[in-house]
């Protein structure tokens, strides 16, 4: 996949006859995304297809009522719902909170003085974070909490890390 496309979320139902969708966010933020042209929805093998916002209006903190062009029935919304919605970066820079963990997205994670990876995805979850980084052609989940974490570092994009031993042989 390449670095140019950042998940911010994705459609968890239709809300409207009309066909709009609620995107649920981790953006950090409300927000209506204002001025964005286009979402990418992941299509088969690894491309991104772009659909054009025709209207988008906050719901609440982590959630956008959005209305795609040419979807205009609750039927042609319904084959959006769970799908993983993504930004371009350029967008994602414009919409995600600083403080958000999504905008972790593209750090680099530093174990021991070594990078050992980009981060490719964030997952929240209750007390924790997880960091997925591609290692040497394999997928690795990094947890960030207060037994891991060191420090970010904002302006070089690195997170400092401490992993208990044997966790990357996972």
């Amino acid at each position: 996949m390449g670095s140019e496309y950042f998940k911010i979320g994705k459609f968890v139902s239709v809300f409207s006859l009309s066909g709009e969708l609620i995107l649920q966010h981790s953006l950090g933020k409300k927000t209506s995304l204002k001025g964005i042209e286009a979402l990418f929805i992941e299509d088969a093998g690894d491309s991104f297809l772009p659909y054009f916002v025709s209207s988008a209006r906050i719901k609440s903190d982590a959630e956008t009522y959005i209305q795609l062009e040419q979807i205009n029935t609750r039927e042609s919304a319904r084959k959006f719902v769970q799908k993983e919605v993504w930004l371009s970066s350029e967008d994602f820079k414009k919409f995600a909170a600083k403080s958000a963990p999504i905008s972790f997205l593209g750090y680099q994670i530093i174990d021991g003085g070594k990078n050992i990876g980009t981060i490719i995805e964030v997952i929240e979850m209750p007390h924790q974070v997880l960091c997925k980084i591609n290692m040497q052609g394999e997928e690795k989940l990094i947890p960030l909490h207060e037994q891991t974490l060191e420090r970010i570092d904002n302006k070089t994009k690195k997170i400092y890390v401490t992993l208990p031993d044997g966790l990357l042989e996972l």
